[in-house]
């Protein structure tokens, strides 16, 4: 493995450590309120969070770097692995700080995602990064939102003092199961993973008690933790994984589950063989708006699928297909239908549902109202009744409305319609000619 460039210009890092970066997913900035106090950088308060989203969906809102891409492990899906070819760079804890400053300044980003590959040992890297965040708050007084990666293995005093200055902490599964994990990153376990995700639950959970008796008490971690999954390396079902992260939300109390649809960036006979067609991004489609299931609509993995259809209908959204699968829940009345019930029906979201359930306090509701109250009507009309009476005359069958919900053709996800893959650089539109940032 090639030693870091130490003299490598600072603007060469920055190329290759944000492309390093663009395959982890688990990015977002939410869930916290930090008002600026007046005399430091930034500030964390929710409106002040901007998100802005790249081609394939990930936040480009935040500075989203690497602090190096040398890494002792050599995962067979993963472009940094220790034995590929490719150029290496590494931040200093100072370059990192100035350059968050920098950009923040100028309004490019409004906070720091902060990963990094393992560089001779997980303890190592672990103080890197806490060194890196303790002189961004302190030394640089930002006080703006960051993210930054719990290194599996390492030693829990430094992910403790670390959660004291990140706003959220992340440790990534990698993959469903242990057995993807040991075919295709050996160096790695899932008992090393899991170690530190439980560690930051319960350091959270702590937090928050010492919080309701101190007002003013530090907060550990306080928008929760997130992990991501790449989906597609290994052959799991999306039944399996389904499950996997419904057992993470329950067990560890994850703020997120991220799936990451692989991409084709080494070639590997233990890898699924390149097809052409670009990364499963419908299949990572399918699994998002399932977890929104599971986390928003009081559903369970099992409702949604089961060992014997183990994967999402790539024509119909979970929600559609599971309302097809069970037609004796419908048609649900309107005007009584319970706010858990109306969550279930297609085209009705949670926000609409809660506006149902006020406004008929009032009212009785018709189908002009729930088309005013954002309801989804050409997917809703066939498993709801108002005053006992349907928006038109329609058969109660899974064929006949499946037909009909097919023809409405569900919007998906630009990406997702053209099948590509790319990652806004922060080279698209910051020219660095005629002079440096920093």
């Amino acid at each position: 493995m090639k030693l870091i460039e130490e003299k490598m210009h600072i603007e060469e890092k920055l190329k290759i450590l944000t492309d390093a970066a663009k395959y982890d997913v688990a990015c977002t900035s939410s869930g916290v309120e930090r008002q600026g106090d007046g005399k430091s950088i930034g500030n964390c308060a929710k409106a002040g969070i901007c998100h802005s989203f790249s081609a394939d969906g990930r936040c480009i809102s935040l500075l989203k770097i690497l602090f190096t891409n040398e890494c002792i492990y050599d995962c067979k899906y993963c472009v940094n692995r220790s034995s590929n070819d490719v150029p290496r760079a590494s931040f200093t804890p100072q370059e990192i700080c100035e350059l968050t400053i920098e950009f923040y300044r100028r309004n490019y980003i409004e906070g720091l995602f902060l990963s990094s590959g393992v560089i001779k040992s997980p303890n190592y890297t672990m103080e890197l990064l806490y060194t890196t965040l303790y002189k961004l708050r302190h030394e640089f007084h930002f006080r703006g939102y960051i993210h930054v990666k719990a290194i599996p293995g390492a030693d829990k005093l430094l992910i403790y003092r670390t959660g004291f200055l990140a706003d959220r902490m992340s440790v990534n599964l990698e993959l469903p199961t242990a057995e993807g994990l040991k075919a295709l990153a050996p160096h790695k376990n899932r008992k090393n993973i899991l170690t530190p995700m439980r560690y930051v639950q319960t350091k959270m959970v702590e937090s928050k008690q010492e919080l309701a008796l101190y007002k003013n008490a530090p907060r550990f971690v306080p928008a929760g933790q997130s992990t991501q999954m790449i989906i597609g390396a290994t052959p799991e079902s999306d039944y399996q994984i389904l499950n996997v992260a419904e057992s993470l939300y329950k067990k560890f109390g994850l703020k997120r589950v991220f799936y990451s649809a692989f991409v084709h960036v080494n070639e590997d006979k233990a890898l699924p063989a390149k097809t052409g067609e670009g990364p499963p991004l419908l299949r990572e489609h399918r699994l998002y708006q399932a977890d929104w299931l599971l986390r928003y609509y009081g559903f369970e993995a099992a409702e949604l699928l089961s060992e014997k259809e183990p994967n999402f209908n790539i024509y119909l959204d979970p929600k559609c297909n599971w309302a097809l699968r069970n037609l004796e829940f419908f048609p649900l009345e309107i005007n009584k239908a319970d706010y858990y019930a109306l969550l279930r029906v297609p085209g009705i979201g949670y926000r609409s549902a809660g506006r149902i359930v006020k406004a008929r306090k009032n009212a009785v509701l018709g189908f002009e109202d729930l088309k005013k109250m954002g309801v989804v009507l050409k997917r809703a009309l066939y498993f709801i009744t108002c005053s006992g009476r349907m928006m038109y005359p329609v058969r109660l069958e899974e064929d006949y409305i499946t037909k009909n919900l097919m023809s409405t053709k569900e919007r998906l996800p630009r990406e997702v319609r053209e099948m590509g893959y790319r990652q806004i650089s922060l080279f698209d539109d910051v020219k660095f000619g005629g002079g440096n940032l920093w």
